[in-house]
């Protein structure tokens, strides 16, 4: 049995978990900053910051306590290296340095979005090729995996991911923050919905563009403003959300069935988004290709995931120094050859 202590600090969730042999969550903990930033109306990186210096040694501490575990039985930690917040990945980094240096462990830098992928591998077998979306605040990706520890990014967003898309949309219908979920509720209960533009962008381009379709809702809310009209907000979110979730459905479809994947699945916070998800599991029901998203925990940033992740770097044979430090725009690079 392997045992990793998994540090996630890259924005505003302090987490730290235990998961065996990459599967087997023994323990998950995270410690939230939603409630501190919504009067903000988004992530304040030094308030972030100064969160995690205040938690991390207590989640670390709960996450062995809860594990039943001692130091000593620990084979390796891994800490998310980037991308993310860098004052936020700092406390994570050193937090995961002092762990490692004083128990004589094996460091392993984990990238964030790599950690959102094998999120999936802690409730249903991976079996490759797969394709995953990645979808969240900062990313919207397709990356095709031929094999365990190697990605192809096929796919990304050229402007706002599909996260940071939504957090927009909710300000300009005085949502609270995250916007996310209250779109999706608004869209769910909704009886009508604007008709907003879907962008394809080139013909067989698996990249994705967000920014217009949030420009065209400002501007709709603008002319109903200079009418004098009531906007409604839930026929906005479901228009909102009728357009996204098109283009990525569609998108993911068209790029599973091109390079014949035995698997998709679905990764990162917007994967949680009730109305993408049914979309998503119809669609490759039809397919006949096996479809697995992450339950709502597992979709939002924690530890398990990147315990998971750095379990597969472990027996890749991986290993970080401590020269390692927080990168923010750190790339997706794989760990494997094919």
């Amino acid at each position: 049995m392997t045992y990793i202590l998994g540090i996630e600090t890259s924005c505003d969730e302090t987490a730290a978990a235990i998961v065996k042999d990459g599967t087997t969550i023994v323990s998950n903990v995270v410690a939230s900053q939603i409630d501190s930033h919504k009067r903000f109306g988004g992530v304040v990186p030094e308030v972030a910051s100064r969160h995690h210096v205040e938690q991390i040694t207590l989640v670390i501490e709960q996450a062995l306590t809860e594990a039943g575990l001692t130091p000593k039985q620990l084979d390796a930690v891994a800490v998310t290296e980037g991308p993310g917040l860098v004052g936020a990945l700092l406390i994570g980094i050193q937090a995961a340095k002092a762990f490692a240096f004083a128990h004589q462990l094996p460091l392993i830098g984990v990238h964030h979005i790599a950690g959102h992928i094998y999120a999936n591998a802690l409730e249903n077998p991976m079996e490759f090729p797969l394709l995953s979306l990645v979808i969240s605040g900062g990313h919207t990706e397709l990356i095709v995996m031929q094999q365990d520890g190697h990605f192809e990014k096929i796919g990304e967003t050229r402007d706002d991911a599909a996260g940071e898309a939504y957090d927009k949309v909710a300000r300009v219908l005085s949502l609270p923050y995250p916007g996310g979920p209250h779109i999706d509720r608004l869209a769910e209960q909704s009886d009508g919905a604007v008709e907003f533009p879907r962008v394809w962008l080139e013909e067989g381009s698996y990249d994705f563009s967000f920014s217009g379709l949030k420009s065209a809702v400002i501007n709709y809310q603008h002319n109903l403003q200079q009418k004098g009209q009531e906007i409604n907000p839930s026929h906005v979110a479901a228009g909102f959300q009728q357009s996204v979730v098109e283009v990525v459905v569609e998108k993911t479809r068209r790029a599973a069935e091109e390079y014949g994947v035995k698997q998709v699945i679905a990764a990162g916070g917007v994967a949680a988004n009730k109305g993408l998800r049914s979309a998503l599991e119809a669609t490759f029901e039809k397919q006949g290709i096996p479809f697995y998203v992450p339950s709502l925990p597992l979709c939002t940033d924690n530890a398990a995931m990147i315990a998971a992740a750095g379990y597969s770097k472990l027996i890749a044979g991986e290993r970080s120094d401590y020269a390692m430090n927080g990168r923010p725009g750190m790339p997706l690079t794989s760990w494997t050859r094919l």
